[in-house]
């Protein structure tokens, strides 16, 4: 049986673990992943690089900002690859912020029904642009859109 290689192309990484070129350069150039060159400078990743990406991505899919992925990959000690014990700790970091986001999405939800198909984004009772009715102050309507064209509001 052969050996694993070390290392991977780029290629080899995007068709393992489904992230694309692109957004494997961008993750590059964010400090989330890192490679080294060959003499012909082309990229070679690290096997552990897959772990690392089923992070990001897994964390994105939970809501959570590249800046936020990377601040916690950061924490890690020599940039290494994240374990459970790893995922269990920074999740339970991140619990509070993910339950905060809930809560904002659950009353967004709650409250959307009252104001659909109003259009003027000026309503008494609105509760998700104008609280407390800040715009009924420049008139009936769409004040802000009216702005943007006739260059009003500041």
């Amino acid at each position: 049986m052969s050996k694993l290689p070390e290392t991977l192309t780029i290629g080899e990484v995007a068709d393992r673990s489904g992230v694309p070129h692109t957004a494997l350069r961008f993750y590059e150039e964010r400090g989330l992943i890192t490679s080294e060159r060959t003499a012909g400078n082309q990229r070679r990743y690290p096997r552990a690089v897959l772990r690392r990406l089923a992070f990001i991505r897994t964390a994105q899919r939970v809501g959570l900002t590249l800046e936020e992925i990377h601040d916690a990959l950061e924490t890690l000690p020599e940039r290494r690859t994240p374990t459970k014990v790893d995922w269990s700790r920074l999740s339970k970091a991140w619990r509070t912020e993910l339950d905060a986001r809930i809560d904002s999405l659950q009353r967004l939800r709650d409250n959307l029904t009252s104001c659909i198909g109003c259009g003027c984004l000026s309503l008494k009772s609105c509760l998700l642009v104008n609280v407390d009715d800040r715009m009924s102050y420049f008139g009936p309507g769409a004040p802000r859109l009216k702005a943007a064209t006739e260059g009003g509001i500041e």
